[in-house]
């Protein structure tokens, strides 16, 4: 189960960064396209579109890896035993909160697809297609934090931290910055 899940987050992040490298090409060729005067209109709908399926899609592999902030002065100065009860505590009320939104954006695109809600933008089609995108993202992200919850509650370390610390040992502290 762990290599599926961590191919799993690893896969949403590598759909993450072919949905930048798209925003790239797109922004590019909009450039250039308007220099012969071709109209790019709809590059903005898709471009924003991909922005968000870009942030969502990573956020799971981010979160394991040690890539958000994270508050630590209290747990820093912690013992082990209440460090190990705090971040439960935390890790279950992130699953709540996570799984609330992951639970609304699902109830939201399925409203979209119920009632055949199409984009305003010069790009008409569902609008459930690119919510999906933020359905998969959210639902991942809360995996992964339950997947975190579950660790730390059997007495494993939690991943992000000693994600940050292998960093840190081979002198990378760019995350810091």
């Amino acid at each position: 189960m762990r290599k599926f899940l961590d191919r799993l987050y690893l896969g949403a992040a590598g759909l993450a960064a072919l949905c930048v490298l798209a925003i790239c090409v797109l922004m590019v060729g909009q450039s250039i396209a308007r220099e012969f005067g071709i109209r790019t209109g709809a590059t903005n709908d898709i471009v924003a579109w991909l922005c968000a399926a870009a942030a969502f899609l990573a956020m799971a592999h981010a979160f394991k890896h040690g890539d958000f902030v994270r508050v630590t002065l209290l747990l820093e100065k912690l013992p082990a035993g209440p460090r190990r009860v705090l971040e439960i505590i935390s890790l279950a009320i992130a699953c709540f909160a996570i799984g609330y939104l992951a639970f609304w954006a699902t109830r939201f695109a399925w409203e979209s697809y119920e009632f055949n809600d199409m984009a305003n933008g010069l790009l008409a089609i569902p609008l459930w297609i690119p919510q999906t995108s933020f359905v998969v993202g959210a639902w991942l992200f809360f995996i992964a934090v339950l997947d975190e919850m579950v660790l730390v509650a059997r007495g494993a370390r939690p991943t992000y931290v000693t994600a940050v610390e292998e960093r840190h040992a081979h002198g990378d502290f760019s995350s810091d910055v």
